[in-house]
């Protein structure tokens, strides 16, 4: 069982107890280039490290006030005396 576009290889039917998988190495340098891309890097800087976890904290922190003053908002309108 094979793929054809891809690098990975899975081969199943040996008679041997054990599965093989083999993986190539990518030798295309336009795959390559296209990996170490602006946004990847951006992306990898923000996600990652002591600015990542502060940047998940915030985010956190946001989407916790967020919550809160929809359900302020809401409960003032559902409990609103008429």
């Amino acid at each position: 069982m094979q793929l054809q576009d891809s690098g990975i290889q899975y081969s199943r039917w040996d008679d041997s107890s054990r599965d093989e998988v083999s993986v190539a190495a990518v030798s295309s340098t336009e795959e390559a280039s296209s990996w170490e891309s602006s946004p990847s890097r951006f992306s990898r800087k923000l996600c990652s490290g002591k600015l990542g976890i502060a940047m998940k904290v915030l985010g956190g922190v946001a989407v916790f006030w967020v919550i809160f003053i929809l359900g302020y908002v809401t409960g003032y309108f559902v409990h609103k005396c008429k």
